[in-house]
């Protein structure tokens, strides 16, 4: 098997990250990049795509898993919500990882935990309208892997960012 691509949108719905990852534009910027599967966990969004699989390259979707550490362990690279429990989960794994920030999320503290993050050079993170761009210039090479097994540390992070302390 070749490379693979998991995206996730943990519990929540986040139609315009699904719809932008499995057009054909973007599943064309994948292809050119060396990945030959996707897999999209699309929680309670709307859009819906259509599973499939032709020579050389498949895209797979589902809504929930009990548990998505297989599919992040399995990926390549994660492309994900900025949802808190979705970074850690894959920073933890140490796998490359894109945010991609909702923009229509009032008060957008998942701007600001995916600022810090990428400032600490643990991750990237854009739009959906930027997504491509970023794909096709990033180097994962220079992301710093995230100290494993403090949690504390995610959470002492996940305060100052919130403004809790």
């Amino acid at each position: 098997m070749g490379r693979c691509v998991f995206l996730t949108v943990g519990t929540t719905s986040f139609d315009e990250l699904i719809s932008c990852v499995s057009s054909e534009q973007l599943l064309s910027i994948l292809k050119d990049l060396g990945y030959d599967r996707v897999i999209l966990q699309i929680g309670r969004g709307t859009v819906e795509p259509e599973p499939h699989r032709t020579a050389g390259f498949a895209m797979d979707v589902f809504r929930y898993k009990d548990s998505l550490a297989a599919d992040i362990q399995n990926a390549d690279l994660v492309i994900s919500h900025a949802g808190a429990g979705s970074c850690l989960e894959t920073l933890e794994a140490q796998k490359p990882l894109i945010v991609v920030i909702n923009e229509k999320l009032m008060s957008n503290h998942q701007l600001e935990l995916a600022k810090q993050l990428h400032k600490d050079g643990h991750l990237y993170y854009c739009t959906c309208s930027t997504l491509g761009s970023t794909l096709k210039t990033l180097d994962l090479s220079s992301l710093k892997v995230f100290p494993p097994g403090h949690p504390e540390i995610f959470a002492d992070f996940l305060d100052k960012v919130v403004g809790l302390r």
